[in-house]
């Protein structure tokens, strides 16, 4: 047996390092995975990640009891959420043309610098943790206005409002020139480019900050993550920083787990490249493998819309290069599927 997980391990191209895999996660309401009279511990599921305003004290405790930690995910600029940019226009991220910013496939961006949504974030960040016995939280839709999840990505120049222009000029000591949006928005990318690219990083840093603080104020031993595109610097012209924000250096201080979201199908990419971005973003970042050090990387993986062999392939995948751990998009897809639901079972249980 031990001879076949080890041809298997190899075959997927993962590395048997002798590193210890803390985490066999499972993302999304186990309620479906519950009625099918499974049981999380029986198929080697250690730890769930539930959307927050789906997880109650009742989940948390039978999810407790059949071994597992419990992580809740919180939707931290999703401008859908209380329907805060519907109803607060203010709210409503502004493009370089000065009109606000086209809606993406599935989501609604927010302004980062619009400061009743964020203190609206912030605030049902702490009503969550101080009602729900977590072990962690994890940051979602921590980006600028785009969309990651798609073959071609849809990616938006943002936000050119009042409060983001004034925010960048005092953290930047730039005075932007110009009597319109669009011609403000044109002098910034011809005379202040790289200066508008680490202003927009850092109000993203600041985000994870504040979030942080707030986790372990009410829970000091629970841990900060983040789920974010899987990206390497040069994919789409470095657009992760630059159209998304998002700097893995400057977020590691602030993170506890990253957790890359190498949605394979859905990007028009080949399995195999979830096991590349592992091992990449492992050789990327200072990542730990030793339990209790951080930060670390448990990668999410997609099981819609795949085949059962092609979903133990990528889980497999996500456990590659320094990855401690991983976890699957989402626990209902497996649920609905026996060769998924075995898939599982058998990565989960080998040791």
């Amino acid at each position: 047996m031990r001879l076949l997980a080890l041809a298997l391990l190899l075959a997927s191209g993962v590395q048997d390092s002798g590193k210890k895999v803390e985490i066999r996660g499972a993302y999304g309401d186990p309620h479906p995975f519950w009625n099918t009279g499974a049981k999380l511990n029986d198929y080697g599921v250690n730890a769930i990640f539930v959307r927050s305003q789906s997880l109650s004290p009742e989940t948390v405790a039978r999810a407790r009891a059949e071994g597992c930690r419990v992580f809740a995910e919180y939707a931290t600029l999703n401008g859908h959420y209380g329907d805060w940019v519907a109803k607060h226009p203010d709210a409503h991220p502004i493009d370089d043309s000065g009109k606000p910013a086209p809606k993406a496939t599935w989501f609604m961006g927010v302004c980062p610098t619009n400061k009743g949504f964020r203190e609206f974030r912030m605030n049902g960040l702490r009503e969550m943790v101080k009602t729900l016995d977590v072990d962690g939280v994890w940051m979602d839709y921590l980006h600028w206005h785009a969309q990651f999840e798609d073959s071609y990505p849809v990616l938006l120049k943002t936000c050119f409002n009042d409060s983001c222009l004034a925010a960048f000029e005092a953290w930047s000591g730039v005075k932007v020139e110009g009597d319109t949006i669009p011609r403000k928005a044109a002098w910034i990318f011809k005379n202040a480019a790289k200066a508008w690219e680490d202003w927009r990083v850092s109000v993203l840093v600041d985000w994870a900050r504040e979030f942080r603080e707030i986790v372990k104020s009410l829970r000091p031993k629970a841990l900060v993550g983040n789920f974010h595109a899987a990206w390497k610097d040069d994919d789409f012209w470095g657009a992760r920083r630059r159209c998304l924000g998002l700097d893995f250096e400057q977020l590691a201080k602030h993170v506890d787990v990253f957790s890359p979201m190498p949605y394979h199908g859905v990007s028009g990419m080949p399995p195999g490249y979830v096991a590349e971005y592992v091992e990449w973003f492992g050789r990327r970042l200072p990542i730990q493998t030793e339990a209790g050090k951080f930060p670390q990387v448990w990668p999410i993986v997609q099981a819609n819309d795949i085949k059962a062999d092609v979903f133990e392939q990528v889980l497999r995948g996500g456990l590659g290069g320094k990855s401690t751990g991983v976890m699957m998009f989402a626990l209902e897809h497996v649920a609905r599927d026996p060769e998924k639901m075995a898939a599982m079972k058998r990565v989960y249980g080998e040791k």
